[in-house]
């Protein structure tokens, strides 16, 4: 390998070449992508890696690029091939004059790799650390690194999603996560259960165990990572048992502008006698 320390810096992003490791730093200037920007610096180790490639880029430039192990990161398992050619974390593009530079670094690079690309057992990229949230367009969703979190939006959620109440998922619970990216058509997060029946799941904006994302809403650099920590939480629980959640009481204030909220559906027809009774007396017992 080269020498340990060894960088090799290119537009947004600077590969910093150790025994066992390449460290990315990534750039927070104005024209960096925000991705970038949230993402700050990444360490993959080498046996994250299954191949390395050097092409022509556009105007005048060259794309060195490592390609992941599958199951290797959990931030590109949950972006599942949706992220913009721009955004790809594992992309340095540099100026064609450092073209035999760049080819120097990755001929190195290749002589320390197995060529593994069968999945990885394991992460074996570190994922984004919690606490994390985000706004989507109908909730403010919340991960504490043992359970998620909806709290709804009375302009964003569905009538389908009050009357489910906020929600809270351990992660024991989950199964895996379903990220849509948010510069896609019906963008949303999507936390899959463990106990599941198969079936098709209902629309993301009618699914208490989603959040969609709308103009401004959701967007790549705070959803994705996000959803990787997730994921990755999920993975580490395995088969444990579920996480308990957090028993803390309900703000009255918030308790009591819900309940208003509700009164509102009630009077709309959209929610019915019993279910007016019964979602009231449920708001009523977290105080």
């Amino acid at each position: 390998m080269s020498r340990m320390g060894d960088v090799l810096a290119g537009f947004h992003a600077a590969w910093e070449f150790e025994s066992d490791s390449v460290l990315i730093r990534f750039e927070r200037g104005i024209r960096t992508p925000k991705l970038f920007q949230a993402l700050g610096e990444r360490r993959i180790p080498l046996e994250a890696i299954a191949a390395v490639t050097l092409t022509q880029g556009k105007r005048g430039t060259v794309v060195l690029r490592a390609e992941p192990r599958p199951g290797a990161d959990p931030l590109m398992e949950a972006a599942a091939g949706q992220l913009k050619e721009a955004c790809d974390p594992y992309r340095l593009v540099l100026p064609a004059e450092r073209e035999t530079l760049a080819e120097y670094y990755a001929d190195e690079l290749r002589a320390q790799l197995t060529e593994d690309d069968s999945p990885a057992e394991r992460y074996l990229v570190a994922p984004p650390e919690a606490p994390l949230q985000f706004k989507a367009y109908d909730a403010k969703a919340s991960f504490d690194g043992k359970s998620v979190s909806f709290r709804w939006f009375w302009t964003g959620a569905s009538s389908a999603k009050w009357k489910a109440g906020d929600q809270s998922f351990p992660v024991a619970d989950l199964s895996g996560v379903e990220w849509r990216s948010p510069e896609v058509f019906e963008g949303h997060l999507r936390l899959l259960s463990r106990d599941a029946d198969g079936g098709s799941p209902p629309q993301a904006d009618q699914d208490p165990a989603s959040v969609v994302f709308g103009l401004g809403y959701g967007p790549v650099h705070e959803s994705l990572p996000f959803a990787a920590a997730v994921l990755a939480a999920v993975r580490s629980a395995g088969s444990a048992g579920a996480l308990p959640a957090g028993g803390a009481r309900r703000d009255p204030a918030d308790i009591a502008d819900r309940i208003r909220h509700l009164g509102e559906l009630h009077e709309a027809g959209l929610v019915t006698d019993e279910e007016f009774s019964a979602k009231k007396a449920e708001l009523l017992a977290e105080l």
